[in-house]
């Protein structure tokens, strides 16, 4: 009986033991499923928030790209505009000058003036609808401004001559004059050079700082100019008779003036020849078609009368 009864006892401690074991067993798998939950609860929660994060950077993309659309499409629109009102004010500026009559010298240099300030403040309009601080822009500009100044000193120096040349009026828009070696018909006076046409159809850009403090010599500023002409004839001929032929070839052109009248002198006893000078005025505009017309006219009528045009020699006496 107590060997039964002992192995009852023995049984039933197996069995609690085992019923133990069971339950831990029980509660580490109902663990399990607990972290995993966390986990996934906790991945998610990353996810969520990395998708917020992108939200936001899409929307400050966004945000950005269109602000960025509307100044471009402001700045465009006052490009577009501004063009337009340029060429407006200047066809304004023009059609005043025009009739208030005002000087062409002065048209021209105050048209290419008001143009390039115009387009100066244009770029800047453009430049502040961009977005772009002007404050900055402007103070670069003019720390910009003084390094090309200091590098292009030449042509403040221009700019500086077509004033003085605007202010004083050696010569205008029309004239023919002569500088710098170089002679032609002014075309225009703009802010850093004056145009000249030559007469066989080139066009010549002269500073203006080289005109306002070098010689210039103006043919149209007078109303009329004189000619020289020098005619060489032989030693042997007759100087009264010359005389008297050139200057009647003179007085019956009615082209020159008979105040101050045409003259004719003995100029010079050359080593071939004697050679006869004769002065006549005329009108500016009759100038050149006199000149050689009248070449002419001697060199024929000396041909006609028998007085002989001489040609360089030497004569050689041996010893």
């Amino acid at each position: 009986m107590a060997t039964f009864i002992q192995t009852f006892f023995a049984t039933s401690q197996a069995n609690e033991k085992i019923l133990e074991q069971d339950t831990a067993t029980v509660e580490q798998m109902q663990k399990v499923p607990t972290d995993v939950t966390e986990a996934i609860t906790d991945m998610a929660q990353q996810l969520t928030s990395s998708n917020v994060h992108l939200d936001q950077i899409f929307k400050q993309l966004i945000d950005w790209g269109l602000d960025v659309g509307r100044h471009i499409l402001v700045a465009l629109a006052i490009f577009i505009v501004g063009r337009y009102l340029v060429k407006m004010v200047n066809h304004l500026v023009a059609r005043f000058m025009e009739k208030r009559k005002i000087e062409v010298s002065l048209q021209t240099f105050i048209k290419s003036f008001v143009n390039i300030m115009m387009q100066v403040l244009l770029i800047v309009a453009v430049i502040g609808a961009l977005g772009i601080n002007t404050t900055s822009f402007a103070a670069l500009l003019a720390s910009f401004g003084v390094a090309i100044g200091m590098a292009l000193s030449g042509n403040l120096q221009n700019f500086a001559g077509g004033i003085v040349i605007l202010f004083l009026k050696p010569y205008k828009v029309g004239d023919w004059i002569e500088t710098q070696g170089t002679a032609g018909s002014v075309v225009a006076i703009q802010i850093f050079h004056t145009i000249l046409l030559t007469a066989d159809g080139k066009q010549i850009y002269i500073p203006n700082g080289a005109l306002s403090s070098g010689n210039i010599i103006n043919y149209t500023q007078t109303p009329t100019r004189r000619i020289e002409w020098v005619i060489g004839v032989e030693y042997d001929e007759d100087m009264d008779r010359v005389r008297t032929i050139v200057d009647g070839l003179l007085k019956a052109d009615k082209r020159i003036l008979s105040d101050p009248a045409p003259v004719v002198y003995l100029q010079e006893m050359a080593d071939s020849s004697v050679n006869v000078l004769a002065r006549a005025w005329v009108n500016n505009d009759d100038y050149w078609n006199v000149r050689f017309e009248i070449n002419e006219l001697i060199y024929k009528t000396f041909n006609n009368e028998g007085i002989s045009f001489p040609f360089p020699q030497i004569t050689v006496h041996q010893a």
